[in-house]
């Protein structure tokens, strides 16, 4: 493969597909990223090094028919990134599925029709492999989210949709190129401009006094800069298949608080009170019906259990190392420190 080649980045001013620009310019490929709004709008994108000479800025809409068509015009490969990551919605249907769907099957069609593409990255997620920690599995790329629904966890049930339906269409209209996909685990780490993501702000609120606790949580998490590695590895490895999880390792919520207490971040209005035990997670699930639906759901399904994933695929097919959370974790706060996303306790 040759840096010449044109690759598609969908979505391109989102957290993740940022870094993925980013490193695609690093290694000398032309990129042409599609945004909502005009170039200007996008400074951190056409700043990076290598931009100006190798980055294209369109604007694409995910839900029209055939909006993809210029954008993948020429192009050998196709990063689909864009889907709306929303908790909390109103209409789940029309703010979180029906964008996933669409936009899946719209750039799939582009793709079809520019003949092309070689190989298209979907960025999917753990939300598509499951909704829930099960203390007695260890997930891999296997398993499928067969349990969320438009009223159970809808932000999961459109991401799982989605890649169900770029995997149906490949195997539907067996187009000429391969569909390999990414399924990212919660993914912190250094933002390229001053939106806040929506993991990143989970951090932030377990250090603004949003937490009444500890509580007995964990998390799978990998850093946005080897999420960007892994789709580009998914591009450059001819033998790439499949779905791809992509998680560095785990980490108790009891962990977090211990790091960033010794990291010198107790400045912050981190929780003291250690409900990680039965009777505390107990009392949880009883206050999380006090939360706005989806936050309550998630804390009932998730409290109280281990969360355990099988990387082993995505290091021995792609090669791929990870950054220690723990090192990843204490990037990010200084991240959002210099952004402004963190209030010291008064």
């Amino acid at each position: 493969m040759k840096p010449t080649s044109i690759v598609c980045v969908t979505g391109a001013s989102g957290f993740i597909a940022a870094h993925i620009v980013r490193e695609l310019l690093e290694r000398g490929y032309h990129v042409r990223g599609t945004v909502r709004k005009s170039a200007e709008h996008y400074h951190f994108l056409t700043n990076l090094p290598g931009a100006k000479e190798r980055l294209e800025l369109v604007q694409a809409d995910l839900l029209q028919d055939g909006a993809f068509d210029h954008a993948v015009a020429g192009c050998e490969y196709v990063m689909h990134t864009a889907s709306p990551y929303k908790i909390n919605v109103k209409n789940p249907q029309s703010d979180l599925v029906d964008p996933a769907l669409l936009g899946t099957k719209n750039i799939l069609k582009s793709c079809v029709q520019a003949g092309c593409v070689k190989r298209v990255i979907f960025t999917s997620s753990i939300a598509a492999i499951t909704d829930e920690p099960e203390t007695d599995t260890v997930f891999t790329e296997k398993n499928w989210n067969t349990t969320s629904t438009l009223e159970r966890q809808p932000y999961q049930y459109s991401k799982t949709l989605a890649e169900r339906k770029a995997w149906d269409f490949i195997m539907q209209r067996r187009p000429k190129f391969d569909l390999v996909s990414i399924n990212p685990v919660m993914v912190i780490g250094p933002a390229l401009s001053r939106s806040l993501n929506t993991t990143n702000a989970m951090i932030r609120d377990i250090m603004s006094g949003v937490y009444p606790g500890i509580m007995d949580l964990n998390w799978g998490f990998v850093d946005v800069r080897d999420v960007a590695k892994a789709h580009v590895l998914a591009m450059v490895t001819d033998a790439a298949s499949g779905r791809y999880l992509c998680s560095a390792e785990t980490i108790h919520m009891r962990t977090i608080v211990a790091l960033l207490k010794l990291s010198g971040f107790s400045k912050y209005a981190l929780p003291n009170v250690d409900l990680s035990n039965k009777a505390g997670s107990m009392l949880m699930k009883v206050l999380s019906f006090t939360q706005p639906r989806d936050t309550g759901m998630y804390i009932r399904l998730n409290v109280g259990r281990m969360m355990r994933i099988d990387n082993i695929k995505i290091r021995r097919e792609l090669g791929m190392s990870f950054m220690p959370v723990k090192e990843s974790l204490l990037e990010t706060v200084k991240d959002m420190e210099k952004w402004g996303h963190l209030i010291p306790k008064s």
